[in-house]
C-alpha cells in the first residue's frame, strides 16, 4: 500500500513539475533587460496571466496605461493588465491563445513552453505563422522568499 500511495505521489509531482503556473520575470528578447513580473493562473483548462509588478523606475504618480490598445484594453492601466489568455494544453507547451504587448498595444498568436528544469519559461509570440515569431525567455521567481509587493 505505502508502494502504490507513494507512486501515486511522484505522479503527482511529475504531473506538475513543468507547469507554467506561478510568477514569471518577464525578459526583453531586444534588451535583455527585466521588465516586471506575470502571474500565470490557469481557470477551467485555459492559462491567462496578468502584469503584478514591474521591475523598473516610476514615479509612485505615474500610471502606466496602454495607449496603443484597441477595444476594452485602450488606456487602461499596464499593471494588472492580463496578457496572457487562452493557451490550452497541447502535448508538452500550452498553445492557442494569445499574447498582448501593452508596448505597441498589438495582440499576438502564441505559445509557452517550460524548461525541464521548470525555470524558465519561453513565451512565443507571432503574426500569422510561428516560423517568424518571436521568443522571450521568462525565469522563475518565487514570490514567498523574493521581496517583491505583489499586491501593488
Amino acid at each position: 500500500m505505502k508502494k502504490v500511495l507513494m507512486l501515486i505521489v511522484v505522479m503527482i509531482n511529475i504531473s506538475y513539475a513543468n507547469s507554467p503556473i506561478g510568477y514569471w520575470k518577464t525578459i526583453d528578447d531586444r534588451t535583455h533587460q527585466a521588465r516586471g513580473i506575470v502571474q500565470i493562473t490557469e481557470s477551467h483548462g485555459e492559462l491567462q496571466g496578468k502584469i503584478v509588478k514591474f521591475l523598473f523606475h516610476l514615479n509612485k504618480d505615474v500610471v502606466l496605461v496602454c495607449k496603443k490598445c484597441s477595444g476594452d484594453q485602450h488606456n487602461k492601466p499596464v499593471l494588472g493588465m492580463r496578457v496572457i489568455t487562452g493557451m490550452k494544453l497541447d502535448h508538452n507547451k500550452w498553445d492557442g491563445g494569445n499574447i498582448l504587448d501593452p508596448e505597441n498595444g498589438k495582440q499576438y498568436r502564441g505559445s509557452l513552453r517550460v524548461s525541464r528544469n521548470n525555470q524558465v519559461l519561453a513565451v512565443h509570440a507571432y503574426e500569422g505563422i510561428p516560423l517568424f515569431g518571436r521568443t522571450q525567455y521568462w525565469q522563475r521567481v518565487n514570490p514567498i522568499i523574493s521581496n517583491y509587493k505583489w499586491d501593488e
